[in-house]
Order: structure tokens, then sequence, then C-alpha cells
């Protein structure tokens, strides 16, 4: 029986976004939420809960571009073409991001706002463009034979700005229950208060982007509600409404790695619903995974050098996160 080498690269793509999504997703949240948080003890806590690992959060982004180009480059191609603006916009967002979260702390009392705020905005910016990308992406794109013929601002529509904000949105959320496992006190509750609101946007979000998507493109409409599909996909929804339904409880009540294992959740679900919608497009409307894919040889050469790779990532994220595990305080930091 052969080996199908694009399911299994396209199932290492998917991880490692997914990955990125949720680990940067949080610490891009606590900077979404910066602005809101009028303490700076309170704000200095928030950098600390995520202080030792944020920079390698960005390993799972480069595994997942490096594994796109590798494995699909006629989808990396059209895709870098046409989403060039948000992508570049991104990566100033998450350099802004990064310069701020190391000069923040060793600012003079005159410039530690400033700084403050370049975090904040680097988090929104890196957010929304990633958001907007997800939206033109799901819109689909102009492209000729193996070229992308649109315009520079092509990705940029009502729907790829909603997706933007629904992402600014979502991150929150992951930001805000991650403060909730790794903080305690005032901080604390202002995080399960903060997460309900988030909570409240996300599912406002899902829900638009669940009618949106099927009143424009039939296709999807079709997948999702011909006889019997929407026998067995009705599963989707319901499982996310429940989760959901445990997050805002978990928020409510005292269980602290429950509203940040929820939200996960919400995203594994979200990630699904895309994936029924467009499966096996990978530039939608225009190419399969078959199509898009390199040859089989440079798929098994480069899959050999992953499959040692991507244990040891796991490795040293899995013990970076182990080794700072536990509450974050202001005055003896890591227990």
């Amino acid at each position: 029986m052969a080996i199908d080498l694009s399911l299994i690269w396209v199932l290492i793509i998917a991880f490692g976004l997914m990955m990125y999504v949720i680990m940067d997703g949080s610490d891009l949240g606590i900077g979404i939420l910066f602005p809101f948080v009028p303490r700076t003890g309170d704000r200095d806590i928030m950098i600390n809960t995520v202080a030792p690992v944020w920079d390698g959060n960005e390993t799972w982004l480069v595994l997942g571009g490096a594994g796109l180009m590798a494995a699909f480059p006629l989808a990396y191609s059209v895709l870098l073409s046409a989403l060039y603006i948000p992508i570049v916009m991104m990566l100033l967002g998450l350099i802004l991001r990064g310069v701020a979260f190391e000069f923040r702390f060793k600012a003079d009392k005159g410039h530690s706002a400033f700084w403050s705020w370049a975090f904040a905005c680097g988090s929104y910016a890196a957010a929304f463009f990633q958001g907007a990308a997800l939206g033109a992406f799901i819109d689909g794109f102009t492209v000729t034979g193996p070229s992308y013929q649109g315009g520079a601002l092509d990705w940029l529509s009502p729907f790829s700005v909603f997706t933007g904000l629904g992402v600014i949105v979502s991150y929150a959320l992951l930001g805000s229950t991650w403060l909730t496992m790794k903080t305690e006190g005032e901080l604390q509750a202002w995080s399960r208060r903060a997460g309900r609101i988030c909570l409240i946007g996300v599912g406002v979000a899902v829900v638009a982007v669940s009618i949106w998507t099927p009143l424009v493109d039939p296709e999807i409409a079709r997948r999702w509600f011909s006889w019997p599909n929407i026998l067995w996909l009705s599963p989707v929804p319901i499982v996310t409404a429940a989760i959901a339904a445990l997050c805002w409880r978990s928020l409510g009540g005292r269980g602290e790695a429950l509203p940040f294992l929820s939200a996960i959740a919400l995203f594994l679900m979200s990630f699904v619903g895309i994936t029924i919608s467009l499966w096996p497009m990978i530039v939608p409307h225009h190419y399969t995974l078959m199509q898009a894919a390199s040859s089989p040889g440079t798929q098994a050469f480069l899959l050999v050098g992953t499959l040692f790779l991507l244990p040891v990532i796991l490795v040293y994220s899995g013990w970076s996160y182990w080794v700072f595990r536990g509450k974050v305080r202001a005055d003896v930091g890591y227990h």
C-alpha cells in the first residue's frame, strides 16, 4: 500500500500551524489585553507568565511556512504572492512586539509606557493580519495557471477585516484563560471576567463566519447542508457549542486549567470546521493538495529530516513549559 506523502505533509503543516496558534496566540492575547490592565505591576506579571517561552513559540510558524514551501511549492508561490502585504505586516507586528518585550524591562520610567503600548500594538497587528490572511484564504484568489493574477489589495475585503477582528478576540480569549491558569488574586479574577467577555466575542465571530461562508460559496453550503452530510456533520456545531458552554462555566467557577483547555478545544473545532469546508483544496477554488504537491522524491527526502526535527521541537518546547510551570507572582516569581 502506497504512502500518501502529501497527506502526511499537510498533517505536519496543520499541526505546526495549530501549535503556533495555541502557543503564540496565548502571548499575543496577553499583549491584546495589555491596554485594559491599569496597574503596572499586573502588566509585569502578565509578561512574566510568558517571558521564558514566548520566543520559542514562533518555531512552529517557521515549521509551517517551511513545510508549505517544501511540500507544496505551487501553493506557497500563490499564497505568498496573494498575501504578501498581510504577511509582511504580521511579521513587522511580531518584530515590534519582540523588541518591545525586551526593551520594556530595560527602559526607565519615562519610556516604559511607550514600550508597553508598542508591545500591545505589535500584538494587535500580528493577530489582525493573521486573521485577515485567513479570511482572504477562505475567500479565494484570482489565479491563472500557476500564478497569482490579483492585485496587491485583493486580500482586503469586509470578510477578511471581520476575520482579522475575530482572531484578535480569539487570541484575547486564549490570553485571558492562560492568565487564569498562571496568576492568582485580583489579576486572576480580572482575567476570568475578561475571558467571559472575549468568549462572547468569539461566539459571535464563529456564528457569523458559519453563516457568512455558506451564503457566499455554494460549494461550502452544499458540503454542510446537503443530505446526508448535514446529518454526519451535525456533531461539529453541537460539540463546539458544548465546549463554549464548558468554557463559560469554568471561567465562572474555581477551575484554573479548564478554561484554557476548553479555549484550545474551541480553536481545534474551528480548525475542523474550516477543514471540512475547504478539503482537499490548498488554494481554494483552484488547486488540491495533489495538484500543488512537489515530487514524491522531494517530499520523501524532506520528510526524513522533519521526522527527526519534529520530536526535538516537541521535547524542548514541552521541557521549557514544564520547567516554568506553576503560578507567577510579583514577589517571588515561579513556583
